[in-house]
């Protein structure tokens, strides 16, 4: 619990620096006084310091910690359920299915709202869904879905939607520029809506995935240890593939799809916290949380005036530690067969 604590508070310090960071640098102190503008506590920050960080700033830092806290706990539970260190959370076609509703949404000029969602994010988040609800109806066989088959339906259906996307941008000159910088993930532009928009199913998902934790640890030991245990095996498996869906659907509705978040944190919090995923799961969303903030500091700021996709920066972390793990973790690539 003391070092979920001191993650939290690395993230709280991590948060507040970032606030700090752009076109209009401010010191620590400023971005705590201008946050207290409206408590008790009172605060100094003038009129432009309280605008730039409630208006312009905040929504977004918290948004980044929260897309990256669910990513994070969407793919430790999914390393969990396949046993596979490889896993992330677009395992079972949630990208594919975003990607092909954002950019079905971008090329017909769909102007439906709802959810709380704008076109191209409701556009994502059903397509995410119901990516998802396909591969797992393909997997299901005699009231079961197999670890392996979800997997594999998985891995075909997202070659297809990624083809279908292709085929789209292809007849869709116009629409290219703003399909990839969609595809390529980034939280520009991103405001108070957006956050209220996408928050409570991120956060609804991370605390579903989080009472799953015993179904989780059990079914991490192997299907023949869960069923032994008195695990109900299809609804445990359908529960977790729900709750992460749910989880990604948001997180990728909300930025785009950023990759390798899901892969690195919980990693990273198995190294620090171990296997028990009453820990691993909140120790997983900190650390991606404090990961894709940090990554959407380095998109404002290592290019400056110019922004970079945040995907871009998480895909030149994530890529090499990928191939670390595929060369020192070959022997565990078949934990979900």
């Amino acid at each position: 619990m003391h070092r979920l604590l001191g993650l939290a508070a690395l993230l709280a310090i991590a948060l507040v620096l970032s606030l700090g960071l752009g076109a209009v640098p401010l010191a620590p102190g400023r971005v705590l006084s201008a946050l207290a503008i409206d408590t008790p506590w009172g605060g100094s920050a003038d009129a432009a310091e309280v605008t730039i960080i409630w208006d312009l700033r905040l929504a977004r830092a918290l948004l980044a910690a929260l897309i990256g806290a669910g990513l994070a706990a969407a793919g430790a539970a999914f390393q969990g359920l396949f046993r596979n260190p490889l896993a992330d959370p677009f395992i079972v076609g949630a990208s594919g299915g975003a990607a092909l509703g954002a950019t079905l949404a971008i090329t017909s000029g769909l102007s439906l709202t709802g959810a709380g969602f704008g076109p191209v994010p409701l556009a994502a988040f059903v397509g995410a869904m119901l990516a998802v609800a396909v591969v797992y109806s393909i997997a299901e066989v005699g009231g079961q879905a197999p670890a392996v088959a979800l997997l594999l339906a998985g891995v075909a259906l997202s070659t297809l939607l990624s083809a279908a996307v292709s085929l789209l941008m292809i007849l869709n000159d116009r629409a290219h520029m703003e399909v990839f910088a969609w595809l390529m993930g980034g939280l520009s532009g991103r405001s108070w809506p957006h956050l209220w928009a996408s928050g409570l199913y991120l956060l609804t998902g991370m605390v579903s995935l989080w009472l799953l934790s015993r179904p989780l640890d059990a079914l991490a030991c192997g299907e023949e240890t869960a069923q032994s245990l008195g695990l109900p095996l299809t609804r445990a498996r359908g529960a977790v593939v729900a709750a992460a869906s749910l989880t990604t659907a948001a997180a990728v509705a909300a930025g785009g799809i950023i990759g390798f978040v899901g892969l690195i944190a919980p990693h990273a919090a198995r190294l620090l916290f171990g296997a028990d995923h009453r820990r691993l799961i909140p120790a997983s969303a900190l650390l991606g949380a404090l990961l894709l903030l940090l990554a959407d500091d380095l998109a404002r700021t290592v290019l400056a005036p110019v922004e970079l996709p945040v995907g871009i920066i998480t895909a030149l972390l994530g890529g090499p530690f990928f191939l670390y793990l595929l060369k020192t973790r070959q022997r565990d690539l078949g934990g979900g067969r």
